[in-house]
């Protein structure tokens, strides 16, 4: 087929603010915690020149917050592991050698890995941009080989103080991660349960709720994850936010909204009436949990396009300052490597959001750096609230914490000497320009045509899902058991395909999408989904909507 899809590079929407995330304090405080300890610590010993490998591992405090405990604990020892494994390399090459074009290829390649790997694990914010940050300026910091080990030992120390400060909340909210995940399920179920499943914006409510439903299916049964009481409560109310997906002109959205609040902090977790079938059989999570994961090599296969974005934008943006005479060629690699989305339309929106962000940080850097000049401990407390305000800002949209992001980064550069203001606000807006349209370029170069690929190999696995689930409905007594995983595999399914073909018609130049089919698969795949609600006796009547239990305690 010839390529059917246009290139829409829209404006609108891309900086309007949205809301802030629910829980958009915790890693603005945790960031806080890990990093001011450290930095206060060298300022006191005389030796600022050193906390840019203590904001190595400082900086892994941001990770993991939607995880539960015992899966984050894992999270973040591997993104430790991944941030000082990154500088030891990035200190290794510097040590090595003095060619700029040398340690920008490594740092593409580098920016390419970590964007591949951490796309692939689904790590969450911030991704891959703050390991990329770390270890492209690490490769232009001057450095002798037998300093390598005492400055990766100084990051190893801040990264175990930042996952110690990650892994603090759980002493008082051990449940935590997982009731907010089933309180954002509940909530969309309620959003879209007051559509009634016909009404207007009722596809997009549709999209959100089994989005939701899934991404709390994840933190319930995530590895590692032992089930108990609370757990299971939690998935019992979690069930009733697939009714609502699944049947929601019977559900009661001010019901479901009532148990989401009831979520909130750590009171008693509300109980729901048990369904008519066992809670073992029902729910099927043990089944689940036995699933095998799929290796990170067929994780990582369907990224290569995004990979080879990445490398080629990075390395191009830096030989391109390189050219033009700027001593930072990070800067520009970094901003090239942080645009790339999941397409070309997001990345795009990165795009303008990035240089509107970046511009106006540079005017408040200008602002304060005066201040900062007046004392080192200004400087480093000035870091800290750069350090918050980035965090707490950048859910709201991208362009408004990078306003933060921006200055805390000129400023770091200035913890091992002053350095002129002036020359350091050139070079900022130069990069930022320069990485911004070469990156962006890059990725008009580099074709995704795999996102058709994958259109397709999704729709046969959600109409596999969809016949299995269809076959045990015709039989007249299915195993509860196999009923349930079927349901659980066809909404897990249905995501997938929405999430796919969302990505695929944010690309250009690949062949027309089977725009007709999706529709189609994902009505008679919500179809199906209904009538195994209402086999296994999970859908109540409209008589019996909201009626619970007594509370089950957390």
């Amino acid at each position: 087929m010839t390529p059917a899809t246009r290139l829409r590079l829209p404006l609108a929407g891309v900086l309007r603010l949205g809301r802030p995330s629910d829980i958009w304090f915790k890693p603005a405080l945790s960031v806080v915690a890990a990093v001011a300890p450290p930095n206060l610590l060298l300022l006191a010993l005389g030796r600022l020149d050193l906390a840019m490998y203590t904001m190595a591992g400082s900086l892994c405090a941001l990770y993991a917050h939607n995880r539960p405990y015992a899966a984050r604990a894992r999270a973040l020892a591997w993104v430790v592991l991944g941030m000082v494994g990154g500088l030891a390399v990035s200190l290794l090459a510097a040590s090595l050698t003095g060619d700029a074009v040398v340690l920008v290829t490594v740092g593409a390649l580098m920016a390419a890995a970590q964007k591949a790997v951490c796309d692939a694990t689904r790590i969450g914010p911030p991704g891959n941009v703050v390991l990329t940050f770390i270890t492209s300026a690490s490769l232009f910091a001057p450095q002798h080989l037998g300093q390598v080990p005492g400055h990766v030992g100084l990051a190893l120390l801040a990264g175990a103080w930042a996952w110690l400060v990650g892994m603090a909340p759980g002493l008082l909210r051990p449940h935590g991660p997982e009731r907010r995940a089933t309180a954002q399920a509940l909530n969309a179920a309620a959003a879209y349960a007051a559509t009634g499943g016909t009404g207007e914006g009722h596809a997009k409510a549709r999209a959100a709720t089994a989005a939701a439903v899934h991404a709390a299916w994840q933190s319930l049964l995530a590895p590692g994850v032992r089930p108990d009481h609370t757990r299971r409560a939690l998935e019992q109310l979690l069930v009733r936010a697939e009714v609502a997906l699944a049947a929601p002109a019977d559900t009661d959205p001010e019901r479901l909204r009532a148990w989401a609040r009831d979520l909130r902090g750590t009171g008693r977790i509300p109980g729901v009436e048990a369904p008519r079938e066992s809670a073992d059989e029902l729910l099927g999570v043990e089944t689940e949990r036995a699933v095998p994961r799929r290796p990170l090599r067929h994780l990582l296969a369907p990224l290569a396009p995004l990979a080879a974005r990445t490398a080629l934008g990075s390395a191009l943006a830096g030989y391109a300052t390189l050219a033009l005479g700027v001593g930072r060629p990070y800067w520009a690699l970094v901003t090239a490597a942080s645009l790339y989305q999941a397409n070309l339309t997001l990345t795009w929106r990165r795009s303008i959001q990035r240089v509107v962000g970046n511009l106006a940080g540079v005017l408040v850097f200008a602002a304060v750096v005066p201040l900062v000049h007046l004392h080192p401990a200004v400087l480093v407390l000035s870091c800290v609230a750069f350090n918050f305000g980035a965090e707490a800002l950048i859910g709201r949209n991208y362009w408004l914490g990078t306003v933060c992001v921006t200055p805390m980064a000129l400023l770091i550069t200035e913890f091992g000497r002053v350095q002129d203001p002036g020359s350091l606000i050139t070079e900022r807006v130069l990069d930022t320009l320069v990485g911004a349209v070469v990156g962006f370029v890059a990725a008009v170069a580099v074709t995704n045509r795999r996102t058709g690929d994958r259109l397709e190999r999704t729709l046969a696995a959600a109409d596999r899902a969809r016949e299995d689930a269809a076959r045990l409905l015709a039989e007249p007594h299915p195993a509860p058991r196999a009923l349930e995983t079927a349901r659980r595999a066809l909404a897990g399914a249905l995501v997938d395909l929405r999430a796919t073909a969302d990505a695929a018609a944010g690309e250009w130049w690949q062949r027309a999408l089977p725009e007709e089919r999706v529709v189609l698969t994902e009505q008679s795949g919500h179809r199906t989904l209904a009538a195994t609600v209402r086999r296994q006796g999970l859908a109540p009547s409209r008589q019996d909507t909201g009626r619970t239990t007594e509370d089950a305690r957390p």
